[in-house]
């Protein structure tokens, strides 16, 4: 399955043109977005599929995915731990093989790991966490792997090269890691291939 996952800089970055073309360039299986506003919704229009967006409490913006197949279950929403400004939460997508979840964390690098640690207890066996997770450094989040690309995603103050949108994983094989161009955004879009260890297991 492929996913690709980007921040979209709601308001001001990329629009629903970018998105469109986006999906048409690179065939994902699963696109999930972050800063995602009322100006993706008619996505499904342009491109068929599936779509769902959860605006983040008191916000404009929030997280939304689109899917090429129906989704089998309505995204969950998993409400994290907050700081004082933002109210945070995760959208889970659960899917018949695995689980995603769809996040943008806190730049508080205690809070966005307690954040994770919420996250990983909603998650089947077989999961993955995709999205900003604004973190610096490693994600201490036990029993997943941090599979995404090494490569910088977002560049604070259009200087400083950071790897914040990230993909940790558990219980599912992962291959062809990439970064994608930018376009409009402040972040490049992630695009990782994920499968079953148990089905690769059992075909071998």
């Amino acid at each position: 399955m492929k996913i690709i996952s980007w921040n979209l800089l709601r308001l001001k970055g990329a629009s629903l043109g970018d998105v469109v073309a986006l999906v048409r360039r690179e065939q994902p299986d699963i696109l999930l977005m972050q800063e995602a506003t009322a100006a993706i919704d008619p996505l499904p229009g342009e491109i068929g599929g599936h779509y769902a967006r959860t605006p983040l409490p008191g916000r404009i913006h929030g997280l939304a995915v689109w899917s090429r197949a129906p989704l089998p279950h309505e995204p969950r929403v998993v409400r994290l731990p907050s700081g004082s400004i933002v109210r945070r939460i995760g959208q889970i997508i659960d899917l018949d093989a695995f689980s995603l979840a769809n996040v943008h964390l806190s730049h508080g690098q205690v809070l966005n790991r307690r954040q994770l640690r919420r996250i990983a207890a909603a998650l089947p066996p077989e999961a993955a966490v995709l999205g900003d997770f604004n973190l610096i450094g490693p994600a201490w989040l036990p029993g997943f792997r941090d599979v995404g690309p090494r490569h910088a995603t977002h560049r604070a103050g259009e200087v400083l090269p950071l790897r914040i949108d990230r993909c940790l994983a558990r219980g599912l094989i992962a291959s062809a890691p990439a970064v994608l161009g930018r376009g409009a955004s402040d972040h490049h879009p992630i695009v990782i291939h994920l499968d079953r260890a148990a089905a690769l297991s059992a075909a071998a």
